[in-house]
């Protein structure tokens, strides 16, 4: 049985036992010939307790609501990465999604750097390249990330096609400001903030190397 289920039955016990014991309260009452003093005080302490656990189911099932069901995103397992790159940053790239897919929800991620994607890993989407749409840019320009919690309630997620179609939570993550990191993952509303500040270190080191490679091409080439 899954955890949803188990929570969706607790959930539901309270209801359950308050009902059962209102309706054998009520059998019990009509069955009796005679009432005396002492059962009318018990029936009156059970009407309470059943009332209570029914209330408290009513209270658990605003306040506790269902967790997000995951998907099956559509696509395949994949690990694309820029070929042109020294061999010390692939490493640290590799580490980097490697990270990110075993320790967050995430289930696709890209790396776009300079206008070229330097990776590409986990379920791959049917687009192989990155055009920076509203979000992107927004994201690039403020030097702020963006955590779109339900993609399927954004306009804006027709520019996410380099994901697979059905991705349900999206953050774009900026790597200094010429380049996205962007994760999908297969649960709405699935990353805390304890995810949030693990991804915003990792797109800060990757800043630092990129910058850093940056600096040492032009070197050798001047």
């Amino acid at each position: 049985m899954s955890r949803s289920n188990t929570n969706a039955i607790i959930r539901l016990l309270p209801l359950g036992v308050g009902g059962l014991g209102g309706i054998l309260l009520l059998v019990n009452r009509l069955l009796t010939p005679a009432l005396t003093n002492a059962q009318a005080r018990s029936d009156a302490v059970g009407v309470i307790i059943c009332a209570v656990l029914i209330l408290t189911g009513l209270l658990w099932q605003r306040v506790q609501p269902r967790s997000p069901e995951a998907v099956l995103l559509v696509g395949d397992q994949g690990f694309e990465l820029a070929s042109d790159l020294p061999e010390a940053l692939k490493i640290e790239l590799a580490w980097a999604s490697h990270s990110l897919l075993t320790n967050t929800v995430t289930q696709s991620l890209v790396i776009w750097h300079q206008g070229q994607v330097l990776l590409r890993r986990g379920i791959l989407g049917p687009v192989n390249r990155v055009v920076p749409g509203p979000i992107v840019e927004r994201v690039l320009q403020s030097g702020k990330p963006v955590y779109l919690v339900a993609l399927k309630l954004y306009p804006g997620r027709l520019e996410f096609n380099y994901l697979p179609e059905n991705t349900q939570g999206v953050i774009c993550q900026p790597i200094g400001n010429q380049g996205v990191l962007v994760l999908g993952a297969n649960v709405p509303r699935s990353y805390t903030q304890q995810d949030e500040a693990w991804v915003a270190a990792i797109a800060h080191k990757l800043d630092h190397s990129l910058t850093h490679q940056g600096c040492e091409s032009i070197a050798l080439s001047g």
